[in-house]
């Protein structure tokens, strides 16, 4: 966990407190930077903690497969099961001259161009619950808030971690990558890790081709509710796009004709898909 602690990334931190603003500045910010230099104290001596009394144990999964775009919003990727489609949505704002509407599949090279690849990850911190249940038990909230939140700052390092590794060995696409800290939470590298049911891929059912590519549920042992939240809670994945132009958009709202060829394409109801994505509806 030692390893993972040096990829938090602060910002976050602060903002579940209500704090917001950038870090380290926040520790002195005029209005509460001593509330905040506290915190930051309170939440270093329980990361030591964290790391040398191995509170939690962190697990995840990688997987690259050859993919190819249909020169439109579907990807193919090609995996040892069989072909697996990946559908996006496309931006429909408004934009001026020479500024596009983006989907996800525009990072990923048509076929008649070559052969491009795709990759997937899933991370997650196990045992966060038993500690939030501990400091429970003795009616400690401030502890069981401390807790519940950074054990949402290590699975975000670990991804941030895991995606560094992927580039400069498991994958290798940028092995000459050399990025200090800030550099990485400024995502000055190349690519992206979009999540499926934030705002470049809206659409939480994605996660199930993603879970099953990888096997993640048997691998890692995150699943899956019925609303598609990820348990344990402290869980992130995503998809791996190496394209050196590729970079994190919102969809934004779609209209009707898209919600239609989004469903033809993922082979369901309409009814269901308006419920998977009420909140870009227009």
């Amino acid at each position: 966990m030692a390893s993972i602690a040096k990829y938090i990334d602060w910002g976050p931190f602060f903002i579940a407190w209500e704090m917001p603003g950038h870090f380290p500045q926040v520790l002195t910010h005029e209005k509460f930077g001593a509330e905040a230099m506290k915190l930051h104290n309170d939440a270093l001596a329980m990361v030591e903690k964290i790391v040398n009394e191995k509170w939690f144990t962190a697990d995840g999964v990688v997987g690259f497969w050859p993919a190819n775009s249909d020169n439109a919003d579907t990807v193919t990727v090609k995996t040892p099961d069989g072909d697996v489609k990946l559908e996006s949505l496309r931006q429909q704002l408004k934009k001026a001259t020479n500024h596009y509407n983006f989907s996800l599949a525009d990072f990923i090279m048509p076929a008649s161009c070559g052969q491009d690849y795709m990759g997937a990850f899933a991370v997650t911190i196990h045992n966060v619950q038993t500690h939030i249940d501990r400091f429970l038990a003795d009616m400690d909230d401030y502890n069981k808030i401390l807790v519940q939140i950074l054990g949402d700052r290590f699975v975000e390092a670990f991804a941030e971690c895991l995606h560094q590794q992927t580039r400069k060995d498991f994958w290798g696409y940028a092995s000459d990558e050399n990025l200090t800290n800030d550099e990485l939470i400024s995502e000055k590298y190349q690519g992206i890790r979009p999540a499926p049911g934030y705002p470049a891929c809206p659409d939480h059912t994605e996660k199930y081709k993603l879970f099953k590519m990888l096997n993640v549920t048997e691998n890692i042992g995150i699943r899956l509710t019925d609303h598609l939240a990820m348990d344990p809670p402290a869980s992130v994945c995503g998809w791996y796009i190496t394209h050196p132009k590729s970079h994190y958009f919102g969809v934004g709202k779609i209209d009707r004709t898209q919600t239609e060829d989004y469903a033809k394409r993922k082979e369901m109801k309409i009814e269901e898909v308006e419920k998977w994505l009420g909140t870009v509806l227009q």
